[in-house]
């Protein structure tokens, strides 16, 4: 008896902070997959599109450094610090955010998520380019942050469609 109520309440605890279903953004790149790699995981790359300050560290580990503001620099208050988990060299890559910028409203929900970056050729000048956004758990902090990054997302990947259109 006294097994099966442990077993009752662990599963119970454990269903309290399953993780919600990932979140997927995609879009497809009029450029070939190098250009796109070299977009996401260049300092250079990134700061032509995305951000408006990096210092990208390609191994497993590094730490990306980015900054959003014009105005701000690396190592201010609104750097977002995140590691990089794995790549698989103009395929996919996933990161995690080791650090938030000051302002950023998630104070913990951001710990337990992660980010992957599916890049896929579509024949040979256009890249599908699939970002999901996972570990979302089901408090109150975490559902709002995950509403952010969908949108965020989705955002971020018109922005990328536009820089390469302009090309």
């Amino acid at each position: 008896m006294k097994s099966a109520s442990l077993l009752s309440l662990s599963l119970l605890a454990a269903s309290c902070f399953a993780d919600l279903e990932p979140i997927t953004a995609e879009a497809t790149v009029d450029a070939p997959v190098a250009e796109v790699w070299r977009a996401w995981t260049t300092s250079k790359g990134a700061e032509a599109w995305m951000v408006a300050h990096a210092e990208i560290e390609m191994k497993v580990g590094g730490i990306w450094r980015t900054h959003y503001s014009k105005d701000g620099r690396i190592g201010d208050p609104g750097t977002i610090e995140n590691e990089l988990l794995a790549f698989d060299p103009e395929r996919m890559f996933a990161i995690r955010i080791k650090k938030v910028p000051e302002r950023f409203p998630f104070k913990s929900a951001f710990r337990d998520m992660w980010t992957v970056v599916y890049l896929d050729p579509v024949g040979t000048d256009r890249t599908k380019v699939t970002v999901r956004g996972m570990g979302f758990k089901d408090d109150e902090e975490s559902k709002k942050m995950r509403a952010f990054f969908e949108a965020g997302n989705k955002y971020e990947l018109d922005v990328l469609v536009k820089h390469f259109e302009r090309k």
